[in-house]
């Protein structure tokens, strides 16, 4: 939900940790008080959000000094999950455990705890990361009608995203595009974050009118689906295999 701004690759500062180099991108904040850092939810970089005022040096060194931190973030990543009977998958909240029986129907359905599903195994993981980006398209599309419905904005065009550096964006000419890996997060969540770009169609910023806006469009709780992300937005990320 947060635009991090890139600079030339080349010219891009790093941080070598648990023996990976990090890019560290730096995003400067009007009304910050402090450093903040932030592993990116897939691991690709170090995010430090600092006051105006302060100098790159200091943020380079913020990162240098939590080095112990984040080789602890990198730890935690998930890692890949290989798609097959008994394993678990997460759909809209709820973590599913895959019942694969060849001979069953290959239209994935989800019942009582199971995601069941048949066909051959070898296309099994493909077969189940085109089911979910179908429901993202169809669970995305109905949030983004019911929200521009209530803006009274005229419904545009929504693109599926595999973002690693934000959950949603709304683009100058109003096309929206929204992570698809937020169909394995709880429906609040998805929603808040499609409710957070129709409000860009009112309000092209982060000003107060955009925060009013956005808390009357959103029925949540933006805080909770906020920190909610924050604390398992990375566990999204799982590499399927």
């Amino acid at each position: 939900m947060l635009d991090w701004l890139r600079r030339d690759p080349r010219e891009e500062p790093a941080i070598d940790v648990a023996g990976r180099t990090l890019p560290v991108v730096i995003r400067r904040l009007e009304r910050a008080r402090r450093l903040t850092m932030r592993l990116a939810p897939d691991g690709s970089e170090v995010r430090i959000s600092i006051p105006r005022w302060t100098r790159t040096a200091e943020a380079l060194a913020f990162a240098q000094s939590r080095r112990e931190w984040l080789a602890r973030q990198i730890a935690a990543l998930p890692v890949t999950a290989p798609l097959a009977h008994g394993a678990t998958l997460s759909f809209r909240g709820e973590s599913l455990i895959l019942h694969h029986a060849p001979d069953a129907p290959r239209r994935p359905v989800v019942a009582d705890g199971l995601l069941r599903v048949g066909g051959p195994e070898t296309s099994l993981t493909p077969r189940l990361m085109r089911w979910l980006r179908a429901e993202a398209t169809e669970a995305m599309a109905a949030d983004l009608n019911e929200y521009c419905a209530r803006a009274g904005q005229t419904t545009p065009r929504l693109a599926l995203s595999n973002a690693q550096r934000r959950w949603g964006s709304c683009a100058p000419d109003g096309a929206i595009r929204i992570n698809w890996r937020l169909i394995m997060a709880p429906d609040m969540v998805r929603r808040s974050v499609v409710a957070h770009e129709v409000a860009h169609l009112v309000h092209f910023d982060h000003s107060p009118a955009f925060h009013h806006c956005l808390k009357e469009l959103f029925e949540g709780s933006i805080h909770e689906a906020n920190r909610w992300l924050k604390g398992h937005g990375r566990s999204l990320y799982v590499p399927f295999g």
